[in-house]
């Protein structure tokens, strides 16, 4: 059976590769859906890749996940900051979730500091880049295996 993660990302990110490339780098969101493909592949995973700058379709994405995903992999953006209601759906999605960011928020502005999802996520991965999303579905791939 072929467990699926659900690869979230929130607003802005559909700007990778234009939008401050000096801190979120030159990749665009298709080169890093395209890297999350080949990652599942190889972990025996199977991903649905999905970006909004809408919150509520975001929460509609995680409602629905529930029951028919094994995990979510997020990259919140600047939701990370002030969703309660993101929050709230990963927890009643009662699924493991892997947060992830391209930049180091901790070296960035200090609101950027506070995270609303990182103490309820398995893990956080931050200030990799791209390679973040391939360390979580690698995780996801043991933990579930566990399963």
């Amino acid at each position: 059976m072929t467990h699926t993660v659900l690869v979230l990302n929130g607003p802005n990110l559909n700007l990778l590769g234009t939008r401050e490339p000096a801190t979120y780098g030159r990749e665009t969101l298709a080169d890093i859906a395209e890297l999350c493909a080949r990652t599942a592949e190889e972990c025996s995973l199977s991903v649905e890749f999905r970006q909004t700058n809408h919150e509520g379709e975001l929460i509609e994405w995680i409602h629905l996940a529930r029951g028919r995903c094994a995990g979510i992999l997020i990259n919140p953006a600047a939701w990370t900051h002030t969703s309660v209601a993101i929050r709230d759906a990963l927890l009643a999605s009662e699924l493991p979730v892997i947060e992830v960011h391209l930049s180091n928020v901790h070296k960035r502005e200090p609101f950027r500091h506070h995270s609303f999802v990182s103490d309820i996520a398995v893990g956080v991965i931050c200030g990799l880049g791209s390679h973040g999303y391939r360390m979580a579905l690698q995780h996801f791939s043991q933990l579930l295996k566990k399963d």
